[in-house]
């Protein structure tokens, strides 16, 4: 019998961390796309609270599960993640057990009578879904991780439609704007939790580069778009997120920008670009995004769960938690 330990995650597991991900990948998705600069910003986060918020499984000297917690609303939704190879469903189900704990802490630290709880997994996962359904987990939402080949020759930036301006985020003041822009347009889809523009750039970190920023203006109507996009990742270039006002939409600011994003990372040497999207997206997204030759390349489940706040908070994962595996 080899043991089975767990203990909160450290900054220098980051490099063991990652190739657990990249394992979890080359299974659900066929290769590897976890980079580690995005590995050590979740780590170096200064919200992380690792001690508390973080889950590291070793079967002997083998990481074998990881799991991350946080708290976007400062209320009763909870955010976790957990990633693990198929031949360790005990350690999941322990580590499983651990972050349910503290995410019924966290609410009722918030002052929450329960914790609604979300966890992102592939449609194929490798965590058995049988530990989710039977302590109550359901599926509520589906999202495509959608891709799109670029070519340098092909794909150039195009020009701002009549009456539109584009411009590059560089000062504060167009930050700000940005963030106020995108919190506006997502008000109202499924799961938004509002951001401070503080706890948005903590967000963010230092992976941003504001040089793939981009604020739309359209005459008369001022400022009605933004779009956060990301260079870091080394499977493919990013739209963190692509935000159009109300009053902003119906002029094919959406399409002008994914255009505009194409052609700025086919100059950039990239050969293909990737975003998320709700499938269930009421502004008409899917269909925008597959016009513009955007494909699946995998599809991910928003599992959830709603747990009753216990009257005593518990901690995170102590060091030195271990049971027996095989």
């Amino acid at each position: 019998m080899t043991a089975f330990a767990v203990r909160p995650a450290l900054p220098e597991d980051a490099e063991a961390i990652c190739a657990l991900l990249n394992a979890v990948d080359v299974i659900e998705i066929g290769r590897p796309e976890t980079d580690l600069v995005s590995v050590r910003a979740d780590l170096d986060h200064p919200e992380a609270d690792l001690p508390n918020n973080s889950w590291v499984g070793f079967h002997g000297d083998e990481l074998v599960v990881y799991g991350l917690l946080w708290d976007d609303s400062g209320a009763d939704r909870i955010d976790m993640d957990q990633y693990v190879l198929p031949a360790h469903q005990e350690a999941a189900a322990v580590v499983l057990g651990l972050m349910e704990e503290r995410a019924r802490a966290k609410a009722a630290a918030n002052g929450a009578d329960r914790a609604v709880v979300h966890l992102h997994l592939n449609i194929e996962p490798t965590l058995d879904t049988a530990l989710l359904t039977g302590r109550g987990w359901r599926v509520v939402r589906r999202y495509h991780v959608l891709t799109r080949p670029l070519d340098a020759a092909a794909d150039r930036v195009p020009a701002p439609p009549p009456g539109v301006t584009l411009r590059t985020v560089r000062d504060e003041a167009d930050r700000r704007q940005a963030h106020a822009l995108l919190q506006e347009s997502f008000a109202d889809h499924f799961d938004f939790q509002p951001k401070s523009y503080e706890k948005w750039l903590a967000d963010l970190g230092e992976l941003i580069d504001w040089d793939l920023v981009w604020i739309a203006s359209v005459e008369g109507e001022g400022d009605v778009a933004a779009m956060v996009t990301g260079n870091h990742r080394a499977a493919h270039g990013w739209i963190n997120a692509l935000g159009v006002l109300e009053r902003g939409r119906r002029r094919g600011l959406g399409g002008f920008l994914l255009s505009h994003a194409f052609g700025v990372y086919a100059g950039l040497g990239r050969d293909v670009i990737g975003l998320g999207v709700d499938t269930a997206n009421a502004t008409g997204a899917p269909r925008l995004y597959e016009a513009h030759d955007m494909t699946r390349h995998y599809a991910v489940d928003t599992w959830e769960a709603v747990l009753p706040v216990v009257p005593a908070p518990v901690a995170g994962a102590p060091a030195g938690v271990g049971v027996p595996t095989p």
